[in-house]
């Protein structure tokens, strides 16, 4: 007691720093240390998901092709054939007959259907033989495991095709006349087998150097089991905008009609041809083919370009003519990466004449 009397005050002999912190306020920061480790574990949840998605994930999806599709056999034109080498069904078609023999190579992402304007005409002056390499058209699509040996959709793999298909054919020899990529392949089969390439014609041709590199680093990448499911579906977007593609290979995009978007689109209706264009894009490549153009000296070479391609410029294709010796070059006006679509008549008349020039120039040999 004090000298009142009376007991002293509790609060009077706590100091500011003895204050006890209420039990509201330690419920409160204990409640917010909660929500935070319920967060964070929220957090890692979600990260193992996503891992989970896309490590595992894509191992879910099945390993097929585009819903919807058919047998090749089904989607046949007019002029359609098909013969088996190797065990590979390659679709064909021949127009003419006699000399010259012209054997036609389409591009990447077409088929026989590209050189549907000059078939005709280039067959008044001869024959004329246009197919659809493994993976391509109405040709085959063997999906891995359904082969042994080589791979079916690389580059030496297609010059020995082009080969086999002489043979099957009985043609001796042939001007090979290769478009974009398909010009890839006539520069190799010359190379590989010169005694059956009488001449070249380059359209627009796809020679890059690098093509060898950057198909290692795509196997690596792509034949993972991930990105073999994975991959298809890339293409199925890329070739959902086939129509923008088109028109961009056309000096006027009004030209590509709805019988040419139908042309192009009819074999995205074959069985695989998704896949197909994956194991295409991982097949092993043959680069530097631009460096090698001196070894086809004594070789008749013509090369043709539009003045305005957006895919392989005019002035790429006008180097490579001046890096073969003797190559002659055609420059189409008002023309994109189609010659032989946009400009059928002055493409058709500018390889005649090539090939006249060749026969007379060799006594009638070619």
């Amino acid at each position: 007691m004090d000298e009142r009397g009376s007991l002293p005050d509790a609060r009077e002999d706590k100091s500011p720093g003895d204050t006890d912190v209420p039990h509201t306020q330690m419920r409160s920061r204990a409640r917010r240390r909660m929500r935070r480790l319920r967060y964070l574990w929220f957090v890692l949840k979600v990260v193992a998901v996503l891992l989970a998605l896309v490590l595992i994930g894509p191992l879910l999806l099945p390993l097929r092709g585009a819903p919807g599709t058919v047998a090749p056999e089904q989607l046949a034109w007019p002029a359609s054939r098909w013969v088996e080498i190797d065990g590979l069904s390659l679709h064909y078609e021949v127009y003419g007959l006699g000399h010259p023999v012209m054997l036609l190579l389409h591009g990447f992402g077409a088929s026989t259907f590209s050189w549907r304007e000059v078939v005709e005409p280039l067959g008044e002056a001869g024959t004329v033989v246009a197919f659809d390499r493994p993976g391509f058209g109405l040709s085959a699509r063997p999906m891995p495991g359904e082969w042994s040996g080589t791979n079916p959709y690389g580059d030496q793999t297609y010059a020995a095709l082009t080969v086999s298909l002489m043979d099957e054919l009985g043609l001796a020899q042939a001007v090979l006349v290769g478009h974009s990529a398909g010009a890839t392949v006539a520069v190799l089969t010359a190379l590989t087998y010169p005694e059956r390439v009488s001449g070249l014609v380059l359209v627009a041709p796809a020679l890059g150097s690098g093509r060898e590199e950057l198909g290692g680093v795509l196997n690596v990448v792509g034949a993972s089991p991930h990105m073999r499911r994975i991959g298809p579906r890339l293409i199925r977007l890329l070739l959902g905008r086939l129509e923008s593609l088109l028109e961009m290979s056309y000096y006027n995009p009004a030209a590509v009609t709805a019988e040419v978007r139908e042309g192009y689109k009819r074999p995205l209706r074959a069985h695989n041809w998704d896949r197909a264009l994956w194991e295409i894009v991982l097949a092993p490549k043959v680069g530097g083919l631009d460096g090698r153009l001196g070894e086809l000296a004594g070789l008749p070479v013509l090369f043709v370009t539009g003045d305005s391609d957006a895919v392989v410029p005019a002035e790429v294709t006008e180097l490579l003519a001046q890096r073969t010796a003797g190559a002659e070059l055609v420059v189409i006006p008002e023309c994109g990466h189609l010659p032989q679509e946009e400009h059928p008549a002055t493409f058709a008349a500018a390889v005649l004449g090539f090939i006249e020039r060749v026969r007379r120039a060799t006594g009638g040999r070619q």
